[in-house]
């Protein structure tokens, strides 16, 4: 393909993905993603900044995957740092999905701190599957362990199934969150150590079994023996 056929290719793309049809628009990121050209890239990151469909956001991250992983990084990185929110999560989504190692650096506290739900728990995801040893894993996890006990069930879920991605290194941060005052914290992190240990567990009982702990009475050591 001419660099004017590459570059009509392009606009075209373009143009597709502005309709106002939401079935249009995926349609448009499925021909790009099943006849994959490199010069889609940058229509493509263009498009998830802006793209309120959330099924056509999937498909652009598709269609993404399947061109050159070194173009797609370096168009994905500077997105890391964009003002718009969904400009980062989706930045950070796609990255999960390309697996690329220079994307665990690139994620940083303040993503994984983001203010934004969804920003941070793509970011946790992301960077939980990239850690790259024992050392990254278990100071990752100290900084997830700050995000304990924030937001709703579903947040809760997803930052518990990070630290289970990190495994045994996440250890030590949940043992010292697990002697926090807040109780919400410290259900979190009693519930997480608790599905570290044991994967199948349910997540909802293991939560509500680390709120009734808080209501069992201390038992008495006063040095007395019962007859």
């Amino acid at each position: 393909m001419s660099d004017r056929d590459t570059a009509g290719a392009a606009s075209r793309l373009r143009l597709a993905l502005s309709a106002p049809d939401a079935s249009a628009r995926l349609q448009a990121a499925l021909t790009a993603g099943t006849r994959p050209a490199d010069a889609y890239a940058r229509v493509l990151v263009g498009q998830c900044r802006v793209e309120p469909d959330f099924f056509v956001r999937d498909m652009l991250t598709w269609a993404l995957t399947r061109l050159d992983r070194d173009i797609v990084v370096d168009l994905l990185l500077p997105e890391l740092d964009s003002p718009i929110g969904q400009a980062r999560s989706q930045a950070l989504h796609t990255l999960s999905k390309v697996g690329d190692p220079r994307t665990f650096p690139a994620i940083t506290t303040a993503l994984l701190t983001d203010t934004d739900d969804i920003v941070a728990r793509n970011a946790w995801r992301t960077a939980s599957g990239l850690a790259p040893d024992d050392e990254h894993r278990a100071a990752l996890a100290t900084i997830l362990a700050s995000q304990l006990g924030r937001g709703d069930r579903d947040l809760r879920l997803s930052l518990t199934q990070s630290f289970q991605r990190l495994g045994e290194p996440a250890r030590p941060a949940l043992d010292t969150a697990s002697t926090d005052a807040r109780r919400d914290v410290l259900a979190h992190a009693l519930a997480t150590a608790h599905l570290l240990a044991d994967p199948e567990a349910d997540f909802d009982e293991a939560i509500a079994q680390a709120h009734r702990s808080f209501a069992l009475p201390a038992t008495p050591d006063d040095g007395t023996t019962s007859d």
